[in-house]
């Protein structure tokens, strides 16, 4: 700052003259104070006016108000220099958009088993209310009546399901998020196959074919049921496996179930990039599906009825799970099924469309638990932050 002086007026000529200068340092940025207002430090000696009788004293009362600002300023730059010491978590924190949640996942699986048990109980249950084919004639079918049963067609469609189901697994094991889809798979296998009971029992169909051998009936020999329900089981309910020999279970149809349901999720979860691997899983598909009816193991309507089911019940779950502006609204009239708080809770933590990205199954971690690995780990992820 520029000097002041004090000069006396010239009538007081006989008074000696007194020039006092007076240099001040920047003042330091106000430090704050518990309730957020800056402390704003006085500055006395270079305001104050001195009257010339004050004998030099004024110095000495500007260097010591000027005392305590040198100190705050020494206190402010210490601060400074450890302020990237001091890390404050903030609350409430933004969380993972696609948690894994394994464990709903395990409850899916847990819904999903129990409804194929179920199924193999209501399959040995309705077969005791089959009518012999020898009263009841098979019901007239437009395919049949214009295709030829071809006898090994039916074997195709199994081989079909299995490879299908196959690729898809080892799908699932390279995808990143994994346990949401699985989660979604379980749970559409479990209401498929619920669904599956419920027109098996409320209806029961005749053999579509007197080419079909039916397992001799029991007539209440509950022990001899238990058997068959675990020979159904153990058999995974197919034929080739020997496990199948029991009618009734036509309305609608599970291998449909399994070769649309397949493809669908093959298809819904590989990039556009693979066309040529979603046309052959489609191919796949269509064949298994034509040789069901070829086989004539089937009533065109039980295949008609179990694809329209499986992929309307598909896309109208993953409608709801990619579109977030669905969830909670009024007026949205695809919230009004009865499985919708399942959804609900399956999908309350999914914020946003599951992205179509791979990862291996077993990370680096797993593979190498020695000591410079899980420090090479921990400086790469500190490295991300």
């Amino acid at each position: 700052m520029a000097a002041s002086e004090l000069m006396l007026d010239d009538q007081d000529s006989d008074r000696a003259h007194l020039e006092v200068s007076i240099t001040m340092e920047t003042p330091p940025t106000p430090p704050c104070v518990a309730n957020g207002n800056p402390q704003r430090p006085a500055v006395a000696a270079a305001e104050t006016n001195h009257t010339p009788d004050d004998g030099g004293r004024s110095g000495k009362r500007n260097h010591g108000d000027r005392l305590p600002v040198r100190l705050i300023g020494q206190l402010q730059r210490c601060l400074r220099k450890r302020h990237d010491y001091v890390k404050i978590a903030l609350p409430g924190g933004r969380g993972p958009r696609l948690p894994r949640e394994w464990w709903k996942t395990g409850v899916a699986f847990v819904y999903a088993t129990f409804n194929l048990v179920l199924t193999t109980v209501v399959i040995t249950v309705v077969h005791e209310r089959v009518p012999d084919k020898t009263v009841s004639p098979p019901l007239p079918d437009k395919f049949f009546d214009y295709v030829d049963r071809v006898p090994w067609a039916f074997t195709v469609t199994e081989v079909n399901g299995l490879i299908l189901m196959a690729l898809w697994f080892i799908q699932w094991l390279f995808l990143k998020h994994k346990s949401i889809i699985g989660r979604r798979c379980f749970f559409l296998i479990g209401t498929l196959y619920l669904y599956r009971c419920v027109t098996m029992y409320i209806t029961t169909l005749p053999v579509p074919g007197k080419h079909m051998t039916c397992a001799p009936k029991l007539y209440g020999d509950s022990e001899g049921m238990v058997w068959r329900i675990l020979g159904l089981v153990a058999g995974g309910g197919l034929s080739i496996t020997g496990g199948h020999l029991m009618c009734g279970d036509f309305l609608y149809s599970g291998h449909t179930i399994m070769l649309t349901l397949a493809y669908l999720f093959i298809k819904e979860y590989s990039p556009p990039s693979m066309w040529w691997y979603q046309w052959l899983c489609w191919l796949l598909s269509a064949v298994g599906v034509v040789c069901i009816l070829i086989g004539h193991e089937h009533y065109s309507i039980d295949v008609v009825i179990a694809y329209f089911i499986t992929s309307r019940l598909f896309w109208w779950y993953h409608t709801m799970a990619h579109t977030q502006g669905l969830r909670g609204v009024p007026n949205n009239y695809l919230s009004r099924t009865w499985w919708n708080p399942v959804f609900n809770f399956l999908e309350k933590n999914v914020l946003e469309a599951v992205p179509c990205t791979f990862s291996w199954p077993i990370s680096l971690r797993s593979l190498c638990p020695h000591p410079p690995c899980r420090h090479y780990a921990m400086v790469h992820s500190r490295g991300e932050e």
